[in-house]
């Protein structure tokens, strides 16, 4: 992120913003601080500037100044639209964060959108929808709802199998790539993270690296169970957590454990619940071990409505 990227509005601070970008390239972090504060005077409100100082300053090492920029960027913008919560998170700075603020994940995927297949793919190796579908098999699949849809990588997997394919995302640009795929009978922005029940009823609900977005996920996950036709099925994947239930990762992404996720589905009502340990995608040159889940069984053991009280617990 830069301040040409998301401006102050005005032009001199703008200027004095790019002149600390440049400053910061060079390895000058103690110039690019100083020139940036100096700018940030001039306007006390602008939240990108707040948040690339905190940048600035966690990369010099002095943690303290980070968080109190990142403070300042929440207090000018409540919204969050660049992370400045999670980042205090991670300091231990903050509240436990168990949602992503909609607005961080809209603006990281409206910029992401234009090159997100190259960099998913062949940069990072990612191959979650093929390993998803090589858990759904090969049978016909009916409605099905691509959740968090992005640019249709999953959906491109899903087309020949579905009679109905629908995809949900939150950001807009993301959803015109898919739209340009010509892959969806229909596109719809949603955050999933704050879904009502409706009367459309799914045979399959697909969330390809989706939920590493979301954090807590009981009120998704009853989405889905509440969703569902009979007979339906979930699928989606997850990063592994070994240890903690829940825990956000320096990369900003959630991961999640095996009893987690188990526990989670059981009370949600499905009968029957396979996990698989694969690697999705790599980071930084590391494998990301991550789980496949697909969950199924609603009618068993489960009194009908039951997924739509776990949707708002």
């Amino acid at each position: 992120m830069t301040g040409m990227i998301f401006p102050s509005g005005d032009l001199n601070v703008d200027r004095r913003a790019g002149f600390a970008e440049s400053m910061a390239y060079l390895g000058d972090l103690d110039a690019a601080i100083e020139v940036l504060a100096e700018a940030l005077e001039q306007a006390p409100d602008w939240a990108a500037g707040w948040f690339r100082l905190g940048e600035y300053h966690e990369r010099a090492g002095d943690m303290t100044g980070a968080v109190s920029c990142w403070q300042k960027a929440l207090a000018a913008d409540p919204a969050d639209p660049f992370g400045a919560s999670l980042k205090c998170d991670l300091v231990g700075q903050g509240s436990v964060v168990e949602q992503m603020p909609a607005a961080f994940v809209e603006t990281l995927f409206d910029q992401y959108a234009p090159r997100f297949d190259a960099s998913l793919v062949e940069g990072l190796s990612y191959r979650g929808p093929q390993e998803i579908m090589a858990e759904l098999g090969t049978f016909r699949m009916g409605r099905v709802l691509d959740l968090g849809c992005g640019t249709g990588l999953m959906g491109a997997e899903l087309r020949g199998q579905a009679d109905w394919l629908e995809g949900w995302d939150l950001s807009t640009r993301m959803l015109a790539e898919a739209e340009g795929k010509a892959i969806y009978d229909a596109l719809d922005k949603r955050d999933i993270a704050a879904l009502d029940l409706g009367g459309t009823r799914w045979d399959v609900i697909v969330a390809a690296d989706v939920f590493a977005y979301v954090g807590a996920l009981e009120r998704v996950v009853g989405w889905c169970a509440g969703s569902l036709a009979p007979g339906g099925r979930l699928v989606f994947s997850v990063e592994l957590s070994e240890a903690e239930p829940v825990v956000l990762r320096e990369s900003r992404r959630f991961a999640h454990s095996r009893a987690y996720i188990a526990g989670l589905l059981a009370q949600a009502g499905f009968g029957e619940v396979a996990l698989r340990q694969v690697v999705l995608r790599m980071d930084r040159g590391q494998p990301i071990q991550s789980l496949v889940v697909m969950a199924s069984g609603l009618g068993v053991g489960r009194r009908e409505g039951e997924g739509e009280a776990e949707a708002f617990a």
